[in-house]
This record gives structure tokens, C-alpha cells and sequence, in this order.
């Protein structure tokens, strides 16, 4: 059987892209300069004639040259009167306005989604062609994406650069990153519609949401039986397969879930985490506690 595969790409891609359009202009206002140019250059190294006597002035070639000199780098200058941002090109200054100005000229034929930059709508566009050029050497995956390729590898190499400076846990994404830092700043940016109750992650959310809509989009190839999440249907699959992968190194005991592992392991090590509000007493098992509490009502 074929599982699910999540994978999250949140993490930005800086590369420097060429665009056709932009081009052109750029070689019209080269070709322009270039003109100029040799208009006045044409000067530069001949004498003024008088008669059979050339006549040269040093000075004043001098003083030409240096009007050009500003001229030309005041021509790639180009600031940003919004950010104070500077370019040395015109294309690439008319390229960072749209920042701006949210114009995205560059549209997708079938989905009508735009860009801003033309590299993105090459991009977006294999979605839809279902092209995937970057090839890992290793393993043969493919991706659309060169920064998923990069992110990729890092499963190759052992690679983690993002680390919590709260509690040096080191990661390999920066999403996996960004996520597990709000462990530490209790940010809960994503909020349910419908209960408005809040979560950390956005796959944590849409779960959720699917309490109140009744979508059940995972469903057991064996039994036909339908799942609100993933690790549920995965979970499920123990039924068939009898699977146990969770060990108890102490025992030999096995569990088809982690949690159930964690759980046996209170025997071990004597752990009691529920107390009883009303009189201290504590239990190893949460549905113990609240047999007990029957006591005080």
C-alpha cells in the first residue's frame, strides 16, 4: 500500500533571475548609451584643423571626461524612493518596484495565478507539466525545486544549520525549525474558523478543521474504513499487519504506538503524573484518576 507523503516546502528560495521582457529593454538602453557614446567619442582623439597647424587641449579633454565619467555613473544609479534601496540596473530596480506596487504581470494560463517575477511562473508552471528537472545523485528522487533538492540532501549528509538557541536542538529545514520554536514562544499563529480555538502548526489546524466539516480523506485500502488524519489510517494499518514497532527495551514487550510505549513505561519507572485535586493522591493511568474522583463527588 501506498501511504501519504507531507512534504513542506516554507522555506525561501533567494535566486537571481532573467527575464525575457526586461532583457530587451535592458539592450535597447545599452544600445542607446552605446550611441551616444561613439557620437562623442568621435571627437575625443582628434586635433581641431586650422589650416596646415592641429591644435590639442589637454585641459579640456580632461574636463570632457570627467562630465562623462559622472554621467555615466549617475545613469546606473537607481534608488528606490520607497526603501531607499539602490541598483545598479534598470531591469533589475523596475523588478524590485513591483515589491512595491504588488504588480505581478506574468499570469498562468490554466490557473490564473501570477508572478511577479518570470522565474516564479516557470516555476509554478511544473505543477502542472508534472516536470521535474533537479535529479539527487544518490538516491534518484527528483524535484521541481532546486532549494528542495538542497533541502533534500541534507538527509545524505546529516547536515542540520538551524539550530535553537534556546535548547540547541538542530534541525534540517527551516520550516521544521521555525516550528519548533514557537515550543518556546507559545506562538499560535493559526486559528479555526469555525471554534477559533488556535495551534502552532498549520497541518495541526486543518486536522482540526476537520471536526466540524466531517472530511475523512485518508482511507484503509483493506477494509475501505475512512480517517480524519493521516497517522490515524497509519495507526489503523496495525490491524491488518499486526505490526508492533515500538519495543520496551526493559521487557521485550511490543506496541503498534509510541504513546502506548511511553504509557507501559510508567510500570518501569514508577512515574505517577495524575494527582488528585482533592487529596494528593496520584495514579500512574489518566482513566484511573478519574475512577477515583467518583470517590469525591
Amino acid at each position: 500500500m501506498a501511504f501519504i507523503k507531507e512534504e513542506s516546502e516554507d522555506m525561501k528560495i533567494k535566486e537571481t533571475f532573467s527575464i525575457k521582457r526586461e532583457d530587451t529593454e535592458e539592450q535597447t538602453d545599452l544600445i542607446v548609451l552605446k550611441k551616444e557614446s561613439e557620437e562623442k567619442d568621435q571627437y575625443k582623439n582628434h586635433d581641431f584643423i586650422t589650416g596646415e597647424i592641429y591644435f590639442s587641449c589637454p585641459q579640456a579633454e580632461k574636463t570632457s571626461s570627467q562630465k562623462r565619467a559622472t554621467k555615466r555613473t549617475t545613469k546606473s544609479n537607481f534608488t528606490c524612493q520607497h526603501c531607499g534601496s539602490q541598483f545598479s540596473k534598470k531591469v533589475i530596480f523596475k523588478r524590485h518596484m513591483r515589491v512595491h506596487t504588488g504588480e505581478k504581470p506574468y499570469t498562468c494560463p490554466q490557473c490564473g495565478r501570477s508572478f511577479s517575477v518570470k522565474e516564479s511562473l516557470n516555476r509554478h508552471m511544473r505543477i502542472h507539466t508534472g516536470e521535474k528537472p533537479f535529479i539527487c545523485q544518490q538516491c534518484g528522487n527528483r524535484f521541481t525545486l532546486k532549494g528542495s533538492l538542497e533541502r533534500h540532501m541534507r538527509i545524505h549528509t546529516g547536515e542540520k544549520p538551524y539550530t535553537c538557541p534556546q535548547c540547541e536542538k538542530s534541525f534540517a529545514a527551516r520550516d521544521s525549525f521555525n516550528r519548533h520554536m514557537r515550543i518556546h514562544t507559545g506562538v499560535k499563529p493559526y486559528t479555526c474558523s469555525h471554534c477559533e480555538k488556535t495551534f502552532t502548526q498549520k497541518t495541526t489546524l486543518n486536522n482540526h478543521v476537520r471536526i466540524h466539516n466531517g472530511e475523512k480523506p485518508f482511507i484503509c485500502q483493506q477494509c475501505e474504513k475512512t480517517f480524519t488524519q493521516l497517522g490515524h489510517l497509519q495507526l489503523h494499518m496495525s490491524v491488518h499487519t499486526g505490526e508492533k514497532p515500538y519495543t520496551c527495551q526493559l521487557c521485550g514487550k511490543s506496541f503498534n504506538r509510541n504513546k502506548t510505549l511511553n504509557i507501559h513505561m510508567r510500570v518501569h519507572s514508577g512515574e505517577k503524573p495524575y494527582t488528585c485535586g482533592h487529596c494528593g493522591k496520584k495514579y500512574r493511568y489518566k482513566k484511573t484518576l478519574n475512577y477515583h474522583m467518583s470517590i469525591h463527588e
